[in-house]
């Protein structure tokens, strides 16, 4: 896995602006952390948006990511919070940490970052070779849904925020066009920035491309990497997955 679609992550406090909190993964992971013991790895952990508070509760965590300014980031977030984390550079396919876990993670849909078959299944090797027999692997990734992946590619309002530092107004939109033969989402986030007046002062876009996976096509992957799927869930309440899910939300078991 390289750099070349990280274009998004370039900024990592404007990231943490739009994503800190966003935290229903919590809960979910806790309950499992309690179950499982020992330490857990959280794999493209960014800022660490879950790994923090998951430290915050007890645990003791690896957070690894192959982007040197979001580690960057968790460092400095983490650094004056006397926490069990060891934050680690590395490319999650090619995982080296020279030890094992019951529990590992990803989330923030960080699955679908892994653009080729080859990709995938390198990932979950490394998950595999990093986990104890009967270990957990829990991610997300976004449902392949029809309203998903035929939406036009047209501006279509997301959010707005204050920004902390310059207090402009940020209205977010996003574009995304959808390529079925590669199974691939070009995404682009526009920022427009407008002053105390509302007048427009800037605009910003970043560009990523998302890997999608059918429900099927996941249950072969899995099982080929030596996975078994306890359960498959619509999001991080535990609703059973259905045909107008946003997400997939997966707990797997390794079998061999």
């Amino acid at each position: 896995m390289t750099l070349n679609n990280f274009e998004e992550y370039e900024d990592p406090i404007l990231y943490d602006q739009e994503n800190e909190t966003y935290m229903p993964e919590i809960p979910f992971l806790l309950k499992w952390a309690f179950k499982k013991q020992g330490f857990i790895i959280d794999l493209a952990c960014g800022t660490g948006r879950v790994t923090i508070p998951l430290a915050e509760n007890g645990h003791r965590l690896i957070g690894v990511d192959i982007h040197k300014g979001m580690l960057d980031e968790a460092r400095k977030k983490s650094g004056q919070l006397d926490l069990q984390i060891e934050w680690i550079e590395q490319d999650c396919t090619k995982l080296n940490l020279n030890a094992k876990s019951n529990l590992i993670y990803s989330v923030g849909n960080s699955f679908q970052h892994f653009l080729t078959n080859e990709a995938q299944d390198e990932l979950l090797s490394s998950v595999n070779n990093h986990l104890e027999m009967g270990g957990v692997f829990i991610f997300g990734t976004r449902f392949p849904s029809v309203e998903e992946l035929l939406q036009p590619p047209t501006e279509e309002y997301w959010k707005t925020y204050t920004d902390r530092e310059t207090q402009h107004t940020v209205d977010v939109f996003t574009i995304s066009e959808y390529d079925s033969l590669d199974q691939i989402q070009h995404y682009t986030t526009i920022r427009k920035y407008k002053n105390q007046d509302g007048n427009l002062i800037d605009e910003k876009s970043t560009n990523i491309r998302l890997r999608y996976v059918f429900p099927k096509e996941m249950e072969r992957l899995l099982n080929a990497q030596g996975f078994e799927i306890l359960h498959l869930y619509k999001d991080w309440k535990e609703t059973p997955v259905t045909n107008d899910s946003y997400e997939m939300i997966y707990v797997c078991k390794k079998i061999r």
